[in-house]
Order: C-alpha cells, then structure tokens, then sequence
C-alpha cells in the first residue's frame, strides 16, 4: 500500500484541511484546499513552494512552509499617502482564487478596484493598513474584486433583503394567503432583487420588471407580488402597466387524453382519471383523503381551493378499481408525494409519448388541460351554465364563461352504441354515453367526440 502523506495547513499547522476546489492553471489543475481553524486557504503546490506573493506583487522569501506568515518579511508600505498600483507588475505564479476557472488577465484593473474598496472604508491609517496586510496573507486579488461586484447587489442578496424577504412570507402566512401564492410571490422578489432591483426602491424595481425578457402575464404577477410586498411596509408606488392578452386555452380529443393515462405510470395514471372525469384542480385532487372516498355509494367529496364551493363527485367502476390498487400507506390517497414533483414526472411521461407518437400536441397537456376539457364536455353536453358552474365549484359565472365558448361541435361529431341488454346499456352509461332512443328493441346510445 502507498504512504499517504498527511496535509497540514502551512499556517497554523492544522490538519483539519478541507477541500476547496480546483485551481486551473497553465500546468494543469491543482487542488486547493481550507483550513477549518484558521480559515488559511492554499494548494498543494503552495504547501510544499517556498514562495509567496505579497499584495504588492513582490517576491519574498519563505525559509519554513510551515512558518507562521503574518512573520514573513513583506515589504513595507507607507499607508498615509494615495497609493499608486499602476506601475506595479503581477509577478510569481498566477493566483485566479479558490473558485476561480478564469485566469487573471488584468492584475492592475484587480488592484484599483481593491484600492477603490480601501478607499471607502471610514478607518484610520492604521486600522487600514492591518486590513491590507491581512488580506494580503489569506485573500487574493480575485477574491476581494469578486466581493466587490457582490457589494453592488447584482447576484448577491444581502443578510437585510434575506430577511425582508422572510418576513414577508410569514406576514402572508398570517394573513391567510395560500401556501403555493406565498412561494410564488417570494420567489418572484428574490428574483427580482437578485437582479439588481432595491426592493426597498419602487422606481428601482419597475425598472428591473421593464428590463425583463418576460410575458406579460408574469409582469403582472411580479407587479402584484411587489404590490403586496408595499402593503406590508407601508410603501405606495404607481403601478407599471401590464397588458395581459388572454389566450384561449387548448383543447385536447378525448383519444388523446386517453393514451396519455394509459401510458403514465400507475399513481400518475389514477390522478389523471379522477380529473378528467371530475374535473378538479390539481391541487384539490392531491390533498384527498381516503376518507373523502365512499366505496359503497361510489362516490368522492372534494375540499375546495381558492375560494370554490365543495362538490361531491360521482366515479366510474374503472376509476373505482384504479384508485382501490393503490398502496393506502398515507392518509392521502396519493400519498406523502409532493405534487411539485407529481408534475415533474407528469412532464417527462407526456414528452415521451409525445415524441414515441410524433404528437406535439400532447405537449400542450396539463394538468389544468382536464379542468377545461370537463367544462367544455359538460357544456356542449347540457348547454346549461349554471350545472358547469356548479361542477366546477365557481362562485362567479365569469370565471366558468371561460370554459364554455372554446370549441364549436358539429352536429354530426358522435360515437354511437346499441346496448341490447341491460348490463350493455350500463356500462355504456358508465362510459359516458347518453341514451337517444329505442329501435326494434335496442337502446342507442352516443356520445360525442
């Protein structure tokens, strides 16, 4: 077996080291490495060279790699004047950071940032000169330009927008805002602000919605999260115009939807039964409960969201049968399983039989896609409004006007069936067929496509 040298830190000669990266260079990579007590971080060619780099860019010389270097003799500096870095040359070997893939090209640009940061520090010369030596010892140059574009705010969000932040998830908590509006309205403002937005600023933040590549209805949801965020601290600002163009939702056949259910797996299978023959959202169909199923009477009560009315819900034998085979380990039918990640593997099932039946509209389908096929199927059914209202949960037939002037059927567009026993006649009833009439003793049955 090999001997495996141990590492010790050449600061304080520790040998809690830590990996910190890799170091690219012109000779190669080489690994970097932090101590966890002193916070010194070196690589494995500094460890064993016996030469270091003062920030001053002179060569000095080190007689023990494991001497302490706040001793090594580093060329003295007279702090009470303006310092000049333009004559200075970036000798030795070539630094770009721990975490840097890029090497320093521009030593000069790095050095009058690091003057320009010293510069704004409100210390006296003495304090200022302690700073210098200290980063000279465990920073390089990249670090400290690195922080500086951090100090700017443009991907960096400081410990008091962190906090903000927080604390506006917590206000929406108590108001009684939804779980998914709370992340979703959070969210939007940790983007904003990652991207260069004061969201302390309403001019600066309508500027930064301005500049984004977004449709207009995300501006309009980032106009309402910031909206609510100035009602918190007590902020007014005027509004950005967003002018949202409604889309009419896609329409799927039934065929499709179909050999969709038949070719997910089976929790995803019986999630997208129960809603195409309900017609439920998402997030009502995932938090049901097995005590929400009645077997005996076959039916399913559903706990409204965003403020709809409760429904009840008559099941087919086949959904029936579907969900009776699934695992009942949870008190939620479809289990602990989080519906964010229920969709993500929705998505990946869709687009592969997308792609196996070379069908980009299967694409298009969600799981709101049944939401809007049940109410246009109940409207072309019934022609009534108010049963689709009723079906939907609404409690303004605005919103259910939205489900109901999509598709136009012809007249003729009709699947017909002759049951000519009872049991036939039942199970096209269960199918979603509707009687017409009786001819020679047959029932005829039809439904639409």
């Amino acid at each position: 077996m090999k001997n495996k040298t141990r590492l010790l830190c050449p600061e304080c000669k520790s040998s809690r080291i830590w990996k910190d990266g890799i170091r690219y260079t012109g000779k190669g990579e080489i690994q970097r490495y932090i101590c966890r007590s002193c916070g010194f971080r070196f690589s494995e060619s500094s460890s064993n060279s016996q030469v270091k780099v003062n920030i001053a860019g002179k060569i000095f010389e080190k007689s023990n790699p494991r001497q302490n270097f706040s001793e090594a003799n580093i060329m003295p500096i007279n702090f009470s004047i303006q310092p000049s870095f333009e004559d200075f040359s970036f000798k030795g070997s070539k630094d770009p950071g721990p975490h840097s893939r890029s090497k320093v090209t521009n030593p000069e640009k790095s050095l009058n940032n690091f003057r320009c940061l010293m510069e704004d520090r409100q210390e006296s010369d003495e304090s200022r000169r302690r700073a210098y030596v200290s980063l000279a010892g465990t920073r390089s140059l990249a670090e400290v330009s690195r922080e500086e574009k951090r100090a700017a705010g443009a991907t960096w969000l400081s410990n008091e927008i962190k906090g903000k932040l927080v604390e506006y998830a917590w206000w929406m908590k108590k108001e009684g805002y939804a779980e998914s509006t709370i992340i979703t309205r959070a969210k939007v403002l940790q983007v904003l602000a990652k991207r260069g937005a004061d969201i302390f600023d309403p001019e600066s933040v309508k500027n930064v919605i301005s500049q984004q590549r977004w449709s207009e209805g995300r501006k309009a949801n980032a106009v309402k999260a910031y909206t609510n965020f100035l009602k918190m601290i007590g902020g007014k600002w005027q509004p950005p115009i967003c002018r949202e163009v409604e889309k009419l939702p896609f329409i799927p056949t039934e065929k499709e939807l179909d050999d969709l259910i038949a070719t997910c797996t089976r929790k995803i299978s019986v999630l997208l039964q129960l809603l195409k023959e309900t017609g439920m959202r998402a997030g009502e169909a995932w938090q049901l409960k097995w005590t929400d199923l009645d077997i005996e009477s076959q039916t399913i009560r559903v706990t409204p969201e965003k403020g709809s009315n409760p429904r009840i819900f008559k099941i087919s034998n086949k959904l029936l049968a579907m969900m009776s085979r699934l695992p009942r380990k949870n008190d939620r039918i479809f289990g602990s399983w989080q519906l964010k990640n229920i969709r993500r593997t929705f998505q990946r099932q869709r687009n592969k039989l997308a792609e196996k039946l070379c069908n980009p509209r299967i694409k298009q389908i969600t799981f709101h896609t049944f939401r809007h096929w049940k109410a246009t199927m109940e409207y072309a059914k019934t022609k009534d409004i108010l049963h689709v209202m009723q079906v939907l949960g609404h409690k303004n037939i605005k919103n259910t006007l939205k489900y109901t002037q999509l598709v136009c059927f012809k007249d003729d567009e009709f699947i017909c069936k002759v049951a000519k026993t009872v049991r036939e006649a039942k199970d096209l009833i269960e199918a979603g067929f509707e009687y017409v009439c009786e001819v020679e003793g047959a029932k005829l049955f039809r439904k639409r496509k």
